[in-house]
């Protein structure tokens, strides 16, 4: 099996480094911290340390770190990479990492295949990482237009054996798009919404409700600062829709328009059994 290079040991990238061994690839692994770097060797979750002198024995390279630092660290290497390798960040967005980075591929002759894996949790770090973490979840790859079958082939089958049941396949616009409505709103909405004050007193009073709501409250506030901004205008979209579409509730019940609020209430519940039947066919 190929040898695998990982940049960037948190939680989707360590996680990464323990499926990929555990589906039998040698991996290096890379951490700018020592002590993630140190705990990763002494715990098995990589093989040895990514070097310089080394990333070329690597035939994939994923880097897992925030949109910025990504592509620096691409622009770094680039001239070390193989020319058959393929190389892929895990970042939550596309159009800020992709386009720097298919320029850098066509300068140096390596693959670059952006992509973004539908997996994570509320914890970040080393220590939470799991080799399970992408067993049937989904892959998002933002491949160049007319990207050869083979290296799609070879990307697919690295991915299915780390677990990844599902390869999706899109444009940086089109996911960055979609992105900022099944994720990012998500995380600002629950991340808002924490901060009512009735939210200290909410114990004896909860259920599921509460528990699903305030899951990705708990977030790393850098790193989505950092998202966030870089897709600032598909989000800011989904803000706007929705702080329009609460009004509307807000205005039936400062009214006591019952049958106002009833009709939202029924087009949302009709709404999610739509779309929900849409994705059963």
């Amino acid at each position: 099996m190929e040898q695998v290079g990982v940049v960037g040991l948190g939680l989707m990238g360590a996680s990464l480094c323990k499926a990929l061994k555990a589906a039998g690839y040698p991996v290096l692994g890379y951490d700018l911290d020592e002590s993630t770097q140190e705990y990763a060797e002494n715990t098995g979750t990589v093989d040895g340390r990514l070097t310089d002198d080394n990333i070329g024995t690597c035939g994939f390279l994923f880097i897992a770190l925030y949109p910025g630092a990504a592509v620096e660290y691409l622009e770094t290497h680039a001239g070390l990479i193989r020319k058959d390798a393929i190389v892929t960040d895990l970042c939550g967005v596309k159009r800020a990492v992709c386009a720097p980075c298919f320029r850098l591929a066509e300068k140096y002759g390596f693959t670059y295949i952006g992509g973004h894996p539908m997996a994570g949790t509320e914890f970040s770090g080393i220590r939470y990482a799991r080799s399970d973490l992408y067993q049937n979840t989904t892959m998002i790859l933002v491949p160049k237009e007319n990207e050869e079958p083979s290296v799609l082939s070879r990307m697919r089958s690295l991915l299915h054996d780390a677990g990844f049941a599902h390869i999706a396949l899109t444009t940086a616009e089109k996911h960055d798009e979609m992105i900022a409505f099944t994720s990012q709103l998500a995380h600002v909405v629950c991340n808002a919404y924490i901060k009512s004050p009735t939210a200290r007193k909410h114990q004896s009073f909860s259920a599921g409700s509460y528990r699903d709501m305030t899951r990705v409250a708990k977030l790393n506030e850098t790193m989505w600062t950092e998202l966030f901004l870089d897709n600032a205008d598909h989000l800011g979209r989904e803000l706007d829709g929705l702080i329009d579409a609460l009004g509307a509730y807000r205005d039936a019940l400062a009214a006591g328009d019952a049958e106002t609020l009833c009709g939202l209430l029924r087009e949302g519940n009709e709404r999610k059994e739509e779309i929900d039947s849409e994705w059963k066919d």
